[in-house]
């Protein structure tokens, strides 16, 4: 099994993407379910923010208050360092747990899809291909202004606080252009999916797993036999 890294920027239609290769039956591990998963009360991440964030980005139920984190962070890029520095540990476990569920299930790889790869260097280095959800800055500008009602100002200002796409692209190693209709992204996703899963990369590990397996199953029998006679 191999690793594959999907990423994209807000609004470039990464979400579509997703839909796609989940409706093909690929095994999807989303970071951002998972970041949400891993600071739900009385979790270690939870308290470790209330330490430094303090209770009033708590909503009424106990839960954090993404948007007020999420104003705190855009403006202030040390608080943003402090935050991935207790999230991105516990994140990466609960990734690392899903990846070993899925190879044991016997998944010839695995989709990590995850918000700030190519931002985030170190993580590329485990993935055997990297594809970016692209489309081009006008349309991006065009679908954030529709998506969330903000004004050209305010949506340049989101679009601008990301690793622009372009720059994204020159790190991908694979690259669906989302710019246009969903039939034409459909397309790109059903023939990376096919080139994929005719990939042989990291074969010769699983078979190297598996005569393992197997040889340690046989030793385990014969002791068995050996003792129980």
């Amino acid at each position: 099994m191999f690793l594959v890294g999907l990423s994209g920027g807000i609004a470039s239609g990464k979400s579509t993407v997703v839909a796609v290769l989940r409706e093909l039956g690929c095994a999807v591990i989303d970071a951002d379910v998972i970041a949400r998963q891993v600071v739900q009360p009385h979790s270690k991440a939870h308290q470790q923010i209330l330490q430094h964030f303090g209770t009033e980005i708590l909503l009424e139920n106990g839960e954090i208050n993404r948007e007020a984190l999420g104003n705190i962070i855009f403006s202030q890029p040390e608080k943003r360092r402090l935050l991935n520095s207790i999230t991105h540990p516990e994140i990466l476990k609960e990734m690392l747990k899903q990846v070993l569920k899925y190879f044991v299930l016997g998944y010839r790889y695995v989709i990590l899809d995850i918000p700030l790869l190519f931002e985030t260097h170190g993580l590329t280095r485990f993935m055997k291909y990297t594809v970016l959800v692209y489309c081009d800055p006008l349309t991006q500008l065009a679908r954030l202004m529709k998506r969330s009602g903000l004004g050209t100002a305010e949506a340049e200002a989101r679009i601008s606080s990301q690793l622009p796409l372009d720059e994204k692209r020159k790190w991908a190693t694979h690259v669906i252009d989302n710019s246009g209709d969903w039939e034409s992204t459909r397309r790109q996703v059903l023939q990376l999916h096919a080139r994929l899963e005719g990939s042989l990369d990291f074969l010769w590990a699983r078979l190297a797993v598996g005569t393992a397996v197997a040889g340690l199953g046989g030793l385990v029998f014969l002791l068995l036999r050996h003792f129980i006679s």
